[in-house]
């Protein structure tokens, strides 16, 4: 490598993570989510990021998606964002910490949110989720354990109705994922799951560099 290669490449990744810090700071927050987004920091939980999140309200208002599904409750930051982008819409979250969606409960109630707009199961998503009706929700979100991604995948298409959406976040993997020599199991998932449904005939998908990296992918209607 030259040393102007060298140079483009740095500046290359400082233009990268100002283009990130822009992202996430451009966005205003209500201030429930960022009661919610307080809470996740104070306890360590690693909620999505302020550009995720606007991303997420984004895809329910562009698909009009009523029916939500989020695997990993956090605090609540991702649910009040995904039911900001519909007034009608309805969430069911599930998470294996009671205390967290305690927590999340406290700021739906505190951001307005009526109690039947959502539904928060307490439970491993993998013992819940074969549970759930199939082809039940408009949008399923997979925000929960890094290691179990492609099962929560697996399920999340059989329960995203026909034409609904799969998003995925914290798909770069703290940018491991681009790293051929990254061969971890967490990244290796990850890395074959983005493989899988980009060459998919069966879906429309879309990797976004937002955050930690959003993965998008839409059933085609049959």
């Amino acid at each position: 490598m030259t040393p102007h290669d060298a140079k483009s490449s740095h500046d290359g990744k400082s233009e990268h993570v100002a283009n990130w810090k822009y992202a996430d700071d451009v966005v205003v927050e209500a201030e429930p989510i960022a009661r919610a987004r307080a809470h996740s920091i104070e306890v360590g939980i690693d909620a999505v990021s302020p550009a995720v999140g606007a991303q997420l309200a984004l895809l329910v208002a562009a698909t009009g998606a009523r029916n939500i599904m989020e695997i990993g409750t956090g605090s609540g930051v991702s649910g009040l964002w995904m039911l900001s982008g519909n007034p009608r819409s309805a969430l069911t979250s599930i998470d294996s910490e009671v205390e967290h969606q305690a927590a999340a409960r406290e700021h739906f109630h505190d951001a307005g949110i009526p109690t039947n707009r959502f539904r928060l199961i307490a439970g491993k998503a993998l013992d819940v989720l074969p549970r759930m009706n199939e082809n039940s929700y408009d949008l399923v979100l997979v925000d929960a354990d890094s290691a179990s991604v492609i099962e929560y995948f697996e399920h999340a298409l059989r329960l995203v109705r026909a034409g609904g959406t799969v998003v995925v976040t914290h798909a770069l993997s703290r940018g491991r994922v681009a790293d051929p020599a990254a061969r971890d199991d967490v990244t290796v998932g990850y890395r074959s799951l983005i493989d899988e449904v980009a060459s998919s005939t069966a879906v429309v998908s879309a990797l976004s560099v937002v955050g930690d990296g959003l993965l998008q992918v839409t059933t085609l209607a049959t």
